[in-house]
């Protein structure tokens, strides 16, 4: 892992994003790209155009001058940092960026989106997570001195994931990081026999060649609820999941459970894209 993406609002979860990505960079000795998305609407611009350029000149200038205070932080020793300020105004342009960069990771503050403001709108992560084709770590705490060294995944295990799995095993090897697989059991969703679990963790394994890796399964009510309890079990750094990254309809009507979780869980969430 050579190059970190962190989206800077200026807010103190957003700060939380940065001092987690700089306990990663060190760790991996990595650096760090700061980004902060302005969101100039194009009408206010085109209102009145030289206006408009010196309105949007004025806040890119003082966008920067908010980066100097906000970038003096003592963990932020010897990480190579790059700023960018751009009048970004849809979160899915992070995609780009992070292709341009070459980024490895995107890591983001966020409190979480619940009631009507999640299901219509959505958190500016979830969107991200929804979006992005490079792994998101979704940060909802501070975490000082941040580490990756135990990490859990959860996935249903069908053969749409394996992908999915062979990127957050390579993650693990990068962070010489132990790696916990389980399958979440429900009643409703997917119920399977204890044979029935075995043999569909054993196909996707060996597809996945990976026969020797341990899957635990364990039972609960809903696959959200599940993850969610099973990953309070031992001190896991993060809870890596796999997400189809629907979009439109589709995602308005069957959700995605790695989005819900990133939105709701409160250990640091990273998502792989499917």
């Amino acid at each position: 892992m050579k190059h970190i993406l962190v989206p800077v609002d200026f807010s103190e979860h957003s700060a939380y994003a940065l001092e987690a990505a700089a306990g990663i960079a060190k760790q991996q000795h990595a650096d760090i790209t700061v980004i902060h998305m302005m969101g100039i609407s194009e009408a206010v611009i085109a209102e009145e155009e030289i206006l408009g350029f010196e309105e949007a000149k004025y806040f890119m200038g003082l966008a920067k001058k908010r980066f100097k205070s906000f970038l003096d932080k003592p963990y932020l020793k010897g990480i190579n940092i790059h700023k960018i300020v751009q009048n970004y105004k849809v979160f899915s342009e992070l995609n780009n960026v992070a292709k341009e960069q070459n980024i490895d990771l995107i890591v983001m503050g966020s409190h979480g989106s619940t009631g009507f403001n999640e299901i219509f709108i959505g958190s500016n992560t979830e969107k991200v997570v929804r979006t992005s084709d490079v792994p998101v770590l979704v940060i909802k705490e501070q975490k000082s001195n941040f580490t990756i060294k135990n990490i859990l995944f959860a996935c249903s295990f069908s053969e749409d994931m394996i992908m999915a799995y062979k990127n957050v095993k390579s993650m693990a090897q990068k962070f010489s990081a132990k790696l916990r697989l389980v399958y979440i059991n429900t009643p409703y969703q997917d119920f399977l026999s204890t044979q029935e679990a075995d043999d569909r963790i054993a196909k996707f394994m060996s597809k996945a060649g990976d026969t020797q890796a341990k899957v635990e399964v364990y039972n609960d009510r809903s696959v959200e609820s599940g993850i969610l309890n099973f990953s309070k079990t031992e001190k896991f750094d993060i809870l890596a999941l796999p997400t189809h990254g629907r979009k439109g309809l589709s995602h308005f009507l069957l959700g995605s459970i790695g989005e819900d979780i990133a939105n709701h869980a409160r250990l640091p969430v990273m998502t792989f894209k499917i």
